[in-house]
């Protein structure tokens, strides 16, 4: 069959390239479709209860997550110049399009007892822009008794003051978000400048807008860097620009496939997606590295270019459609997670893996077959360093198997004891580098606010106007007493608060009477609380209880804490407002995307293992399938299990815990890793055969054949993978970290431990060590006999 491909390829090159040229014209136009993500990525299926009671409030209260946190600490805030320039902000924020409402000192609303209509009127605290010092005065004692905007607004014992601006709902998951948060950006950072102030931006639209813009910008970057380490290290290996060149113009028409396939799929880029780009990029560089190695070392046997091209096709084909087949396994893996995001990464990985791996064995060979031909005194193996190295090792697995397999268990029971320290983490917003601002600023409002993620509570009375009954209000406030107790909380918005607000109106503004009203003082208050279907009743108010006054809600944020944290408080918390709140009169859900990404780490944890157990099964499948020997599918997957077990070490020792992107790490490493291992076994198999079935011939002939390769495309991955380690994504960075570590581990089980592990299990009781390789020279002869071998085999194939 590959004796068949091979003809086609170099019999149609021409054919190949227009056809080639004709989809990449296509996969170009459906680039262009592709667009940016800017919703919350979906952690969880849209069949999870945690995502049917979110979808529920949605529909109940409108999204949640649409406020942006504004902070500064200005001890002149309440001169008239800073105090002017704070409302100047504040109104020209309001005007920005996309801006619902901002709330700030400036912008404060009070109640003021109306007796004549015995009821409440909301009036602006601050009516107009002071001209004097002596209206900012004024405000300020005013702005001193609105005890309900304490923690709120501002931070009197910090200094802190704050500013809430809600953004249009309708904006929060469109592209046109960007244009709007840019915009008010540009304005808080003129006034942070014109003030000499720090600015503290926080806020889910804000947080998900510069993420998605730091993903735009490191796609680009990464992109762009693995061409120039891909260059250089294809330079320095081959010393031949054409070479290089070749090879970068394959890997750049894997890139426009890979954008061409989500336009096709109608996929957006992702956190997860965005990183494809710089991935096939590594992983064609590592498929042409062996068909080049390969192509060099026929034609020194050959001195034919075509033929030895053919031969490639033939030999390296099935290879690298193994070592392919097996990536592509490990990451399509990730399909089975239920995670929208990481099915969308695995469908898109999976299929363009594929494609990348036919077009490096179509136009490797067309590239070539129009130049001219190879030195092969130039690129040949035992004419370099490395040779003499492989030697080395090859002699060194030969007669220290023991040692080896010593060094390997001693570290191997290391390694568990490091692996059992890992524990299980995430946060909500857990991609982001702590020395970046974005990071910085909610460490702010933590603390002066406690924090910005949303977390709610919604309550259904299961009666019309239930929540309207003092004795149900009460609760509302013994529950808000309750989430005191945690200081993860900010303070919280709900009816309760509104009916203390009222308490201190009706006593004309004395913040002392701010407190629960008893129920004779509630029965004078709630006839001058507006009615809610009032044109002038606050939206707040609004989106805080339906229309039959039967449900409301109570709102709080809750700071960037660890998940196991935050299900500690969950569960900590559910039998106290069970207590509150009896299950046979009310229905209590706790909710908020908060919990939708606590539930959504759990969930993706657990589906991710049970991914990395079905990479792990599908490769051997495929192993079981090329070598058809149970025992040579075990003797595989142990080399390139141990790096799986040191790298959980390593994240042990480090306190690197579990949590998505650590776990997508032991995946990804597994199918790429895996790829020398099918190579060395490839020619380990057709060394014994030239050798007349000699163990030790056959082990030494596969590792000084396929060495050069290993190392090479060793070298292109762990460069290629390092420069994540730069990103200012946290998931992204602990990739770039940690895979490199486990390929350098697993180039070194390849070298060393599976030969050895094939001499023990393949011992043949009349195979010695072999004296007669001790030197180079010695060595060529034993490769020239070998590449007679491969001709007359090449000859007979023909």
């Amino acid at each position: 069959m590959w004796n068949k491909i091979a003809q086609y390829i170099l019999h149609h090159r021409g054919l190949n390239l227009v056809i080639i040229l004709v989809l990449l014209i296509f996969m170009g136009l459906e680039a262009t479709k592709v667009k940016m993500s800017y919703e919350l990525a979906r952690t969880l299926p849209e069949t999870d209860t945690t995502m049917i009671v979110y979808h529920n409030f949605l529909k109940q209260y409108g999204q949640d997550g649409c406020i942006i946190f504004v902070g500064i600490q200005d001890k002149d805030l309440y001169t008239l110049d800073h105090f002017n320039n704070w409302y100047d902000l504040n109104e020209k924020i309001r005007n920005i399009e996309g801006i619902e409402e901002c709330l700030s000192v400036t912008r404060l609303i009070n109640m003021k007892k109306n007796d004549s209509l015995k009821k409440f009127d909301l009036v602006q605290v601050v009516q107009q822009r002071p001209t004097t010092q002596e209206e900012v005065d004024s405000i300020k004692r005013q702005i001193d008794e609105l005890v309900v905007y304490e923690g709120r607004l501002f931070n009197s014992e910090t200094g802190a003051t704050i500013m809430m601006i809600t953004v249009d709902k309708q904006l929060v998951n469109s592209q046109h978000r960007a244009a709007m948060i840019f915009e008010l950006k540009s304005v808080l950072d003129k006034y942070g400048e014109d003030n000499n102030l720090n600015i503290h931006i926080s806020g889910m639209p804000y947080i998900r807008t510069i993420i998605t813009q730091k993903m735009k910008d490191e796609i680009v970057i990464f992109t762009v860097l693995s061409i120039i380490i891909a260059a250089l290290i294809l330079l320095l290996f081959f010393k031949s620009f054409k070479t290089v060149l070749s090879i970068l113009v394959i890997v750049l028409i894997s890139v426009v496939f890979v954008f061409g396939t989500m336009g096709i799929l109608g996929y957006k880029i992702t956190i997860l997606t965005g990183v494809l780009p710089s991935l096939l990029i590594i992983i064609g560089v590592e498929n042409s590295i062996f068909i080049l190695n390969k192509y060099h070392r026929e034609y020194g046997i050959r001195r034919n270019k075509l033929d030895a091209l053919s031969c490639v096709i033939q030999r390296i084909g099935s290879a690298n459609l193994l070592t392919n087949a097996t990536t592509a396994a490990s990451f399509a893996s990730f399909i089975i997670t239920g995670n929208e995001m990481l099915i969308q990464f695995g469908i898109i990985s999976s299929i363009n893996i594929f494609l990348t791996y036919i077009l490096t064995l179509v136009l490797i060979p067309t590239f070539f077959s129009f130049q001219k031909t190879p030195d092969y005194e130039k690129f040949d193996p035992s004419n370099s360093k490395k040779f003499y190295i492989l030697q080395k090792v090859s002699m060194f697995v030969v007669t220290r198997r023991k040692f080896i397999y010593a060094i390997v268990s001693v570290l191997a029971l290391l390694s568990v004891l490091g692996a059992f320290q890992l524990e299980t983490t995430g946060r909500m917003v857990d991609d982001i580098s702590k020395r970046d601002r974005l990071y910085k600023d909610i460490e702010f409002f933590e603390e002066h606010l406690n924090g910005v993620m949303p977390y709610e509570i919604a309550i259904d009375t299961k009666k019309t106007k239930g929540i309207m009954k003092a004795s149900f209000i009460n609760k509302i406030q013994q529950l808000e007493d309750t989430l005191a107790l945690y200081p993860e909380f900010s303070a919280p918005l709900s009816i309760a608060e509104v009916v203390k607000f009222a308490k201190e109106s009706f006593y004309n503004g004395n913040s002392y009477y701010y407190s629960m009203p008893t129920n004779q003082e509630f029965n004078f208050i709630l006839p001058y609380i507006p009615n809610i279907h009032e044109n002038n009743t606050p939206g707040i108010v609004k989106s805080f209880i339906d229309s039959d006054l039967r449900r409301t809600r109570i709102s709080v944020q809750v700071a960037n804490i660890t998940t196991p944290k935050l299900d500690s408080i969950n569960k900590n918390l559910k039998p106290k407002i069970d207590a509150i709140f009896p299950a046979d009169k009310y229905d209590v859900t706790i909710t908020g995307s908060s919990i939708v990404s606590l539930e959504g780490t759990k969930y993706m944890i657990s589906n991710l293992l049970y991914s990395l157990v079905l990479a792990f099964i599908v490769i051997a499948i495929l192993m079981a399938l090329t070598f058809h020997s149970f025992k040579m599918v075990m003797i595989s997957m142990i080399p390139n299990l141990i790096p799986l077990l040191f790298t959980a070490a390593l994240m042990g020792f480090c306190n690197v815990s579990i949590k998505t992107s650590s776990i997508l790490i032991f995946s990804i490493a597994l199918g790429i890793s895996v790829d020398n291992t099918i190579h060395y076994l490839s020619r380990y198999r057709q060394q014994k055969k030239y050798n007349g079935g000699r163990e030790k011939k056959a082990i030494m002939g596969a590792i000084m054949e396929t060495g050069p390769s290993m190392i090479s495309s060793a070298c292109v991955l762990i460069c290629g993978f390092l420069i994540f380690a730069f990103s200012s994504f946290g998931a992204t960075k602990i990739v770039g970290m940690l895979v490199p570590f486990t390929l350098f581990v697993a180039l070194l089980t390849n070298l060393l431990i599976l030969p050895s592990l094939l001499l023990t299990f393949n011992k043949q009781a009349d195979d010695k060590v072999l004296d007669d390789i001790d030197d180079i020279e010695t060595y060529k002869s034993l490769n020239e006999n070998n590449h007679d071998n491969s001709r007359s085999d090449s000859e007979t194939n023909s």
